[in-house]
C-alpha cells in the first residue's frame, strides 16, 4: 500500500493515521445538524479543526442518518459548493466531499475537492463517469439498503466477507472505468444496514480488510453503536467516540472520520508513542 495518497492537486501522506473532521452544512444531519449551515460559522468550525490537528475536512450537504430524506441534487450544490470555495481559498487543506450525485462529483472536483466520499460507492448513475477523469481520490463505503431503510434487520452471510465481496466488485467496477486502484478508499460503513454487534464485529476484525491493500476510513464518531452500547445521548459519546478511534487505528485505519479533531489527535499522539516504545 502507498503511503502517499493522491488527493487532486494535494498529496496525503498515511503513513501513520490521519484525522478529519466533519464540517456538516446540513439542517438534519443527526449529530450537528444546522450547527454549521452558514459560510462565516463553517470557516470559523473549519479553521479550529485545522488548528487541532485535521489534515482533511469532509463536507456533507446531506444527511445520511437512519431514516434521513434525500435532499434535491441543486440544494445539496447550494450547500457545499460556496462552503468548498471559500475554504480552498482561505486554507491550505484536502478537502472532502461527502456526496452521492454525480453533478455534485463535477462541481466540487472542478472547485477544488480532493476526495469525494460516497456513501454508495459511486453505484448512483453518472458517478463513475463523473470522476474517471479526475485525479481525486475515492472513498467507497459499504452501505446494506439506502439511508431511509438500512436499519431495517440487516442481515449477512458472512460480514467481513459479504463487506470484503462488495469492496472487490467495486474496485474491479472502478477499475473498468479507468480508475486506478491507487486512487480508492475502503469505508466499512460503521452505522449503515448494521447491527450494534456487527458494527462491533466489524472493528474488531478491521485488519482482514487490509488484504484488499487500499486504505480504510473509519466514522465511528458519535453514532448509535456507541450511543446504544453505553446508553448514552448524541452530545455523551465523546469517551465512546475516541476509544473506537484508537480501536479503529489500532486495527489499521489510515483516515478517522471525526467531530472531536482535538481530542481525537491527542488520543492518536498518545497511540503512536505506545507503538514506538513498544
Amino acid at each position: 500500500m502507498n503511503t502517499n495518497l493522491s488527493c487532486g492537486d494535494q498529496t496525503l501522506n498515511i503513513e501513520k493515521p490521519q484525522v478529519m473532521g466533519i464540517l456538516n452544512v446540513t439542517p438534519d444531519s443527526f449529530s450537528d445538524g444546522g450547527h454549521f449551515n452558514c459560510i462565516d460559522k463553517a470557516l470559523n468550525q473549519v479553521e479550529q479543526m485545522i488548528t487541532d490537528g485535521a489534515t482533511l475536512i469532509d463536507i456533507g450537504g446531506e444527511s445520511t442518518r437512519p431514516g434521513a430524506i434525500d435532499v434535491e441534487e441543486k440544494v445539496e450544490i447550494s450547500r457545499v459548493i460556496p462552503v468548498l470555495k471559500e475554504i480552498k481559498q482561505r486554507f491550505n487543506i484536502i478537502v472532502s466531499i461527502d456526496t452521492s450525485k454525480a453533478n455534485v462529483m463535477k462541481e466540487a472536483i472542478e472547485h477544488g475537492a480532493g476526495l469525494i466520499n460516497d456513501v454508495r460507492a459511486l453505484l448512483n448513475e453518472g458517478c463513475l463517469a463523473a470522476v474517471a477523469q479526475s485525479n481525486v481520490a475515492l472513498c467507497l463505503m459499504h452501505m446494506q439498503g439506502l439511508p431511509r431503510t438500512m436499519q431495517s434487520a440487516p442481515c449477512y452471510d458472512d460480514l467481513i466477507n459479504d463487506v470484503t465481496s462488495f469492496f472487490e466488485d467495486r474496485i474491479l467496477a472502478c477499475q473498468q472505468t479507468g480508475i486506478a486502484k491507487e486512487r480508492l478508499i475502503l469505508d466499512p460503513g460503521f452505522g449503515f444496514g448494521k447491527t450494534l454487534d456487527q458494527n462491533f464485529q466489524l472493528l474488531a476484525e478491521m485488519k482482514k480488510f487490509n488484504t484488499l491493500e487500499l486504505p480504510v476510513l473509519a466514522g465511528l464518531s458519535r453514532k448509535s453503536m456507541i450511543g446504544n452500547l453505553l446508553n448514552r445521548d448524541v452530545n455523551e459519546r465523546l469517551a465512546g467516540s475516541i476509544t473506537t478511534a484508537v480501536l479503529a487505528a489500532q486495527n489499521g485505519a489510515k483516515i478517522i472520520r471525526v467531530h472531536d479533531v482535538k481530542e481525537t489527535v491527542d488520543a492518536l499522539k498518545i497511540l503512536e508513542k505506545v507503538v514506538q516504545c513498544s
